[in-house]
């Protein structure tokens, strides 16, 4: 029995080492095949209509899944009294996706949008290929059982992840790996929403960061590719909005709702960022799980419009049907009275960012981009709500609930045209460009007044010293070491004069390093600082240690680049010495530093500049 289950597992081994080397092979070919028959660029563009593919599939199970989910959370919540379930429903699928996270995913799963950038910039990116498929899965239980946050991020990770991988199976160049990385987010968030446009910015502003024709084209084909697949397979409007237009007579309550979503968007990245870290860190993983989902249960019993992803209220409330708000609620009775309706709807503004925080930080699967849309939603209510209280003006309310949603999003993303286009295009609403815009602008400028960088920039900036500017992450793609002159001349303080200038005589050298006992710099000449005291006499007695000077600064040589050319240029000098663990390593210059950054910038866009360029010869 032994000898034949070994000889099984010999056959089983022997039969994937089989499959491997015809994969590999195939591979080959394929490459081959492709090197000789389509160009570079056009091989591009037939794997984003791959991509926009698989992204609209995957968006597409999303969806079932999630469905999947709230029939089961049903059936559950048919066998408790009914208020527990809300206690017990979202503390069961936090709970469910830490077994899956830890147990099955291995904690291999990378989180939320800041971790795309952070493969892009980091990590060339390279994105593990179970990403393709654990946010499905983590995500449909965390939303599916009432999990206060939404299915954008997870979908934004996926769709990149497939690109990611789809370039690495091709073997493709990091910038195009970079391109279908986004071509994929573009493609899941477009199928999500069916909204292409949106899909497109999206990518742009907040994973490229800039707008290029080579990079734009493929971006538009998965993105409508995705849209596509998912109408196909499944079909319906997110939300639905009819509206006759806009009155210029609301347009100062278009500007202060402006105003207010920039400043709510402040208050979601404060509060949601500071909870997205952890709660309870000093707990148990399983039990920060259950505490947390007990927490969000209290919540959505006392504001039940928490619950999941919120967008069934959004439709609801869209349509006029505010009443929708009193469903299921311990407050029915009470919100009849309009003034504790507006104070009902003023909590769920302020208290929704709460519950997505307390959803992903006690290890749910998520992300704030709906959140975020729910509570520009009920500003934009809040505000039309209570000026129709008032009698002064009367206020489409809907118009309100659709630009309140885009002034968030512009606010918390520093997206202003995803947040235009994708509002415009999930709601139909096309009609209200110009508030759209106007709350828009307002709201991105209000927030940046506060913090110049977005949601996913500002933690990368702070905790992984990522920076989304373009000359600073060039900077950082040097390696320090490669600009170290380390071919030195030593020199001790006690070396006499005279014996300096025999060695400076042989030496095309502008600065040398004063070294002590084990490497340890003490002081530099500079041949500027001694050339006019060259041709004086020297006193008999005079040494190195007379004429060296201490350096303005002292470059680590763990520091970052970037910060070295803030050295060199808040100093206005040219070379500074290098330490390493206290010991002397070498000199880096300002001029050698422009030199390697002049490379890197070459290499960055040559593949850039191949896809601009027309393409040469075709085949025929």
């Amino acid at each position: 029995m032994v000898k034949y289950t070994a000889y099984g597992s010999k056959n089983r081994y022997f039969a994937l080492h089989q499959l491997y080397t015809m994969f590999k092979v195939l591979l080959v070919h394929i490459n081959h095949w492709r090197s000789r028959q389509t160009s570079q660029r056009n091989f591009l563009i037939y794997c984003s209509v791959l991509v926009g593919f698989i992204g609209g599939l995957a968006a597409v199970a999303l969806k079932y899944m999630v469905q999947l989910m709230e029939e089961l959370s049903r059936n559950i919540a048919l066998r408790v009294p009914y208020h527990y379930s809300f206690l017990l429903l979202p503390a069961i699928g936090i709970l469910l996706t830490v077994v899956y996270q830890h147990l099955v995913n291995r904690d291999s799963m990378q989180k939320g949008i800041g971790n795309v950038l952070l493969n892009i910039k980091k990590n060339k990116g390279n994105i593990p290929h179970d990403n393709a498929y654990a946010h499905l899965i983590s995500s449909s239980l965390t939303v599916g059982f009432g999990g206060s946050s939404g299915l954008e991020a997870p979908i934004v990770v996926t769709g990149a992840a497939i690109g990611s991988n789809t370039a690495k199976f091709f073997k493709l160049s990091n910038y195009e790996k970079t391109v279908l990385l986004a071509a994929g987010s573009a493609a899941g968030i477009a199928a999500v929403f069916n909204s292409p446009i949106a899909g497109v910015l999206f990518a742009l502003e907040i994973l490229i960061g800039e707008i290029t024709i080579p990079t734009f084209i493929p971006l538009l084909i998965a993105s409508a590719t995705g849209v596509v697949v998912g109408k196909l397979l499944h079909s319906g409007q997110l939300f639905h909005l009819v509206t006759e237009g806009w009155l210029v007579e609301a347009l100062p309550f278009y500007m202060v709702l402006g105003v207010l979503s920039g400043l709510v968007a402040v208050y979601i990245n404060k509060v949601g960022h500071g909870l997205e870290k952890g709660i309870l860190m000093k707990q148990n993983r399983y039990v920060r799980a259950a505490a947390g989902g007990l927490m969000l249960g209290v919540l959505i019993l006392l504001f039940p419009p928490l619950l999941g992803e919120g967008y069934h209220y959004l439709q609801a409330i869209l349509n006029g049907n505010i009443d929708v708000l009193k469903e299921e609620s311990l407050f029915a009775d009470w919100l009849s009275e309009p003034w504790v309706m507006l104070l009902f709807i003023a909590a769920l503004v302020l208290i929704k960012i709460i519950a997505a925080g307390i959803t992903l930080g006690s290890g749910g699967n998520g992300g704030t981009f709906a959140p975020t849309m729910f509570t520009g939603a009920f500003l934009g209510l809040l505000l039309a709500y209570g000026i129709n209280q008032t009698g002064l003006i009367h206020l489409n309310t809907s118009n309100f609930i659709a630009v309140g949603m885009a002034g968030a999003l512009s606010g918390v993303l520093h997206a202003p045209l995803t947040a235009i286009f994708l509002i415009a295009e999930i709601t139909g609403g096309y009609v209200l460009f110009i508030p759209l815009m106007i709350v828009s602008a307002i709201s991105y400028i209000i927030a940046r007044l506060f913090n110049p960088h977005n949601a996913y920039w500002h933690a990368l900036i702070h905790e992984k010293d990522i920076h989304p500017d373009q000359d600073f992450s060039m900077l950082n793609n040097i390696q320090l070491d490669s600009v170290i002159n380390k071919q030195y001349t030593a020199l001790n303080r006690d070396m006499p004069l005279a014996e300096f200038y025999n060695i400076l005589s042989e030496s095309n050298a502008n600065i040398f390093a004063v070294l002590g006992a084990n490497q340890q710099l003490e002081g530099v000449i500079w041949m500027d600082e001694i050339r006019k005291q060259m041709f004086k006499a020297a006193q008999p007695n005079t040494t190195v240690g007379d004429i060296m000077a201490t350096p303005p600064a002292i470059i680590s040589y763990n520091q970052p680049v970037n910060s070295v050319m803030n050295v060199f240029d808040n100093l206005d000098v040219w070379q500074l010495p290098v330490v390493k663990d206290g010991r002397f390593v070498g000199f880096i210059s300002k001029s050698g530093l422009l030199s390697q950054y002049r490379q890197v910038f070459i290499q960055q866009h040559k593949n850039a500049d191949l896809f601009a360029r027309p393409v040469q010869n075709p085949i025929k």
